[in-house]
């Protein structure tokens, strides 16, 4: 497919503001590796290919494990995920879905906070928000895939 429009250079404006949202993200604490397989599962429900090759790349950089990457999407009947990263899946999950079921179950709830404080979970959100929106953006414009080169992989 053929990208549509470069969003960065339309709206510059509006790329600023996503990406201060993301770097808030990227200073909230949270794990990095967390972080990348909750965008990976993101991206892979909004079916964001240009996001997928991002985040697999970085989280790969990061030192993440091929099979866990390959596993991601049948998460639950895989046991290489801790329950925190269980806990972030089932959340991501949820938010992502939320327009299905106008809600996110409170046993989802009841997991995420056995692993994660109220300011946690809030960035968690976050997080969740921003990687749906960069989802959106790239599949909407239909964003060019394959050519990102992970800033990890560079200082390795």
């Amino acid at each position: 497919m053929e990208q549509r429009l470069d969003y960065k250079a339309a709206s510059p404006a509006g790329f600023q503001a996503m990406l201060q949202l993301q770097l808030q993200v990227n200073k909230s604490g949270l794990e990095e590796s967390l972080l990348e397989l909750v965008k990976s599962r993101a991206s892979q429900i909004n079916g964001c290919a240009w996001c997928l090759d991002m985040h697999s790349k970085d989280a790969r950089a990061l030192g993440e494990t091929e099979q866990r990457l390959y596993l991601l999407p049948v998460w639950r009947d895989a046991p290489c995920y801790s329950a925190r990263e269980r806990a972030a899946l089932a959340w991501t999950e949820a938010v992502t879905k939320i327009a299905d079921v106008h809600d996110v179950a409170d046993e989802v709830y009841a997991q995420a906070r056995e692993h994660f404080d109220e300011k946690s979970l809030v960035d968690l959100t976050l997080a969740i928000v921003a990687i749906n929106g960069w989802n959106r953006l790239n599949v909407a414009f239909r964003t060019t895939v394959g050519d990102y080169v992970s800033p990890h992989a560079k200082a390795r």
